[in-house]
């Protein structure tokens, strides 16, 4: 693994909102973006520091991203409101298009 921390961050994230055998499950066959979101903004921590822990799982390399988003790609976040620092839910820019977070899916390498 490339960034164990933060692949035990999302694994911890999605076994406390989900339980370990959906958790395994979403882990082997691929969690959506939107899913992940959800259960790391769902821990009792900032929200910039949840927001770290799924850029740092997006970037790790530890993660195949479906669908392939190709070797230039950036992250925008999406704010509760204007001038908010709350973000709410990320999207995938790619020079093609945009990938909203139900989009994308994240399965842990094997």
């Amino acid at each position: 693994m490339n960034n164990p921390e933060a692949v035990a961050a999302i694994v911890s994230a999605l076994r406390e909102a989900h339980g370990d055998n959906v958790a395994r499950a979403f882990l082997a066959d691929g969690v959506t973006l939107a899913a992940l979101v959800d259960a790391v903004f769902s821990l009792p921590i900032k929200n910039s520091v949840a927001v770290r822990t799924i850029a740092r799982a997006l970037e790790s390399g530890d993660f195949v991203i479906s669908p392939d988003v190709g070797p230039l790609w950036h992250v925008r976040y999406v704010y509760s409101h204007p001038g908010s620092m709350t973000v709410v839910d990320i999207v995938v820019l790619t020079p093609e298009r945009t990938f909203t977070s139900t989009e994308i899916s994240l399965q842990l390498r094997g």
